[in-house]
């Protein structure tokens, strides 16, 4: 059985990640954190009835007294360095999915994992679905290069463009490269309506209520267009991967970046 803490207990995902952890025979959930924690039973957050897992604001008294394996993160971007940091300093193997992860970031938890020869699980989208759009994007822009992206979230998302949204960017330039798209003298009369760029790439976010996590991937070539979307309309989407994640990271390597590595 797989000891698991939860860090952003009290959010949405959180929530999510702890009902998946509960239900899961080969898992079992030992502990519950977040910073507004009034140290409440997880049951009450998620309508199980009594745990007799109390929620916690301070994750090295968590880890100290629930010895877990696995801690999975999904706070925010201003907490999550510090809780990986933590976790891996005392022996606990990390599953993130709380996006705006820099590249020193993403550095620093690989000499993390390597100073304590432990696994980590770094990934944009835990979907199966997403990760499928990813693949298909990538093989799509061998034979149409000219391409943007739109991803669509609701309106608490507090980073643009998406995790998901770059890391299609980023398998979409290692085979196509960098490419100028569009016409080269295009200007905008409004600051950002192009969105953002990657290697040429055009990322547009949108923040609505009503959302949960979509993309499209929007091809063009000459007279067609081929549009691949892949739409999670409940939070629910994501926690096969994620409680698979828990079961593949204590016997990864290192840092592992992005769930398409641990797929059977």
């Amino acid at each position: 059985m797989i000891k698991v803490i939860v860090c952003g207990a009290y959010g949405r995902m959180g929530r999510e990640v702890l009902k998946a952890v509960h239900n899961d025979q080969e898992l079992k959930l030992v502990g519950a954190v977040d910073i507004n924690s009034a140290r409440v039973d997880v049951g009450d957050l998620i309508g199980t009835g009594k745990l007799d897992v109390l929620t916690n604001s301070d994750l090295n008294k968590v880890i100290e007294t629930c010895k877990p394996d696995v801690m999975v993160d999904f706070t925010n971007p201003s907490s999550v360095m510090q809780n990986i940091r933590i976790a891996l300093k005392k022996g606990v193997c990390t599953v993130v999915g709380t996006t705006g992860l820099t590249e020193e970031n993403v550095n620093e938890v690989k000499a993390l994992c390597e100073e304590n020869k432990l696994g980590a699980l770094i990934a944009p989208n835990f979907a199966i679905g997403a990760i499928l759009m990813m693949k298909m994007a990538q093989e799509a822009a061998k034979y149409l290069p000219n391409v943007e992206i739109i991803e669509l979230h609701h309106d608490q998302k507090l980073d643009a463009p998406s995790g998901t949204a770059l890391r299609t960017a980023e398998l979409i330039t290692e085979v196509r490269g960098t490419r100028q798209q569009g016409h080269p003298n295009e200007f905008e009369k409004l600051a950002g309506a192009r969105g953002g760029e990657y290697s040429g790439i055009r990322l547009h976010s949108v923040r609505l209520p009503g959302y949960v996590a979509h993309q499209e991937v929007i091809f063009g070539g000459l007279g067609q267009t081929l549009t691949i979307r892949h739409d999670s309309i409940s939070r629910e989407s994501f926690m096969p991967g994620v409680t698979l994640a828990c079961k593949k990271v204590m016997s990864l390597s290192g840092l592992v970046f992005g769930l398409e590595h641990i797929l059977d």
